[in-house]
């Protein structure tokens, strides 16, 4: 009777996880669908497959490719995500093990201060912050990575710092004991032992940057288009907008990340819950 009762239940979980994946997976095979088909049959026939008059094949795809010069974007957005993901990662876990470490009350109150950063909506602060990084002269790819490294810090410090606590003080002690450093115990030291939160954290901000729409647009998007900037140019005037460009192109730019993040979810799931063994 209860292994009767734990294959129900087991049935009944996998059922309700199936739809709730096939609502999360149906708008993107939507798009994918809609990627083969004419404009007019893009709009007439959104949901129904492609047939032999509506097929278009691939022109949808190099016609859009060219139309958002889409290579160009895709340089700005890949030196955007790296270099801005890498010096996130880098100071985020650099600030966590010194907070979590030091025994300064400013440190504590510092911490706090990066956790409520975590709430503020990115809306409340885009004037400013934009008004600030276009007096600082920013507002080119490389000025953007320090804006990036400023607003994704908060959260990439949370997850840092609740992972510090889990690595034994004692190994840092010792490699002191041997004549290290603080800053070879870190890299030698630390940062080997913080690769799996590390992963977490760069998958995290890497989807994020590489989507990001509009802070790019409000710094850099009038000279130098990422790829959602480039996908939004599709749009054209009122009327105008080829939906089977715009369909194909999102298809090619959600590639990469997709296949990255396939590639390093496991990552995500180690990286929390082994930050969260401890505090």
């Amino acid at each position: 009777m209860i292994k009767a009762h734990s294959r129900n239940t087991n049935l009944i979980a996998v059922l309700a996880l199936t739809l709730i994946a096939l609502v999360f997976v149906a708008p993107i095979l939507m798009v994918l669908l809609n990627s083969f088909k004419g404009k007019l049959f893009v709009v007439n026939t959104p949901f129904a497959f492609p047939t032999a008059e509506s097929f278009t094949g691939f022109l949808n795809y190099t016609e859009g490719l060219v139309k958002t010069n889409f290579f160009s974007a895709l340089r700005y957005s890949l030196f955007i995500t790296v270099f801005a993901v890498g010096i996130i990662v880098l100071f985020s876990a650099m600030t966590a093990w010194y907070i979590t470490r030091s025994t300064f009350k400013f440190c504590k109150a510092l911490y706090f201060a990066f956790v409520c950063a975590m709430v503020v909506p990115f809306q409340m602060v885009m004037f400013p912050l934009t008004k600030i990084a276009n007096m600082l002269r920013l507002d080119n790819p490389v000025g953007i990575l320090l804006v990036y490294l400023g607003y994704g810090a908060s959260q990439s410090v949370f997850l840092f710092a609740g992972f510090v606590k889990s690595v034994p003080l004692a190994v840092e002690e010792a490699a002191v004991i041997d004549g290290c450093t603080p800053v070879k115990t870190f890299f030698s030291i630390v940062l080997p032992m913080l690769t799996p939160i590390a992963i977490t954290v760069a998958i995290l901000n890497t989807m994020w940057v590489w989507n990001d729409y509009l802070l790019p647009n409000l710094l850099i998007g009038s000279e130098y288009r990422t790829i959602p900037i480039a996908v939004q140019y599709l749009r054209g005037g009122y009327g105008s907008v080829d939906m089977g460009h715009m369909m194909a192109v999102i298809i090619v730019a959600v590639i990469p990340i997709v296949v990255f993040y396939f590639a390093c979810q496991k990552y995500i799931i180690e990286g929390i819950t082994a930050g969260s063994v401890k505090g």
